[in-house]
């Protein structure tokens, strides 16, 4: 529940304020690479060289996206989005070797409710009582709980239950796209031909490693008394 949610969203709020939305989800997409080598350390999972590639064809579509139209990438930005995706990887890698027998809303929800407690004494001695919340941010912050948190975690776990660690990873080369098109529509970022050429490079890793027709077997793997 640290590495998959305490841990990694106090990572990605800081990457939140010191690197434009944008930026910060295409770090991101750097997981399916580190899940990849996580998930051959952890779960014996031997990437293909069909998934490899399909992974850096996702990376050279980062790399064309940070170029267009940023002209300042903070550090410490970019030092806590690296962190919240490496930590993150290797939760999701430990959740796969570690929760095959658990179901996966109980899973989610003890990860969730773990990282939480982790963060509560951090939040209360950093930051202070809550400020006042008012329908607009009472609103936002149920859409952060029950979708994009609750419901996301328990379809990505969901996916790692049937699916290898790295093929699930390769779904993370669809953050920058949301990113971008995000930033663009809501936040008023920039939206360059780099920028352009990156996504198609991304959506074009994404379906190079659907390996079709190939059956994946699975990785059994002891379970430790982690949970």
């Amino acid at each position: 529940g640290t590495l998959t949610m305490g841990a990694f969203f106090a990572l990605i709020y800081v990457a939140a304020q010191h690197l434009p939305t944008t930026v910060a989800s295409m770090i991101m997409t750097v997981s399916p690479l580190v899940m990849l080598l996580f998930a051959w350390g952890l779960l014996g999972e031997r990437p293909t060289r069909r998934r490899v590639a399909a992974a850096g064809v996702g990376v050279g579509g980062v790399c064309l996206m940070l170029v267009g139209g940023v002209t300042t990438v903070s550090a410490i930005g970019v030092m806590a989005s690296v962190g919240a995706m490496a930590i993150s990887s290797l939760g999701f890698v430990l959740t796969k070797r570690w929760g095959g027998d658990v179901d996966v809303l109980a899973l989610a929800s003890w990860q969730l409710i773990a990282g939480g407690l982790v963060l509560v004494p951090l939040a209360g001695a950093i930051e202070g009582a809550p400020p006042p919340l008012d329908a607009g941010v009472l609103l936002g912050f149920g859409y952060v709980t029950v979708v994009a948190t609750a419901l996301a975690y328990w379809a990505w776990f969901a996916g790692l239950r049937h699916l290898r660690a790295g093929t699930v990873g390769l779904v993370g080369l669809l953050n920058p796209v949301t990113g971008v098109l995000l930033g663009t529509l809501i936040a008023g970022e920039g939206l360059g031909a780099a920028q352009l050429a990156g996504m198609v490079a991304v959506l074009a890793g994404l379906v190079l490693g659907q390996e079709r027709g190939r059956t994946q077997s699975a990785v059994t793997v002891d379970p430790a008394p982690a949970f």
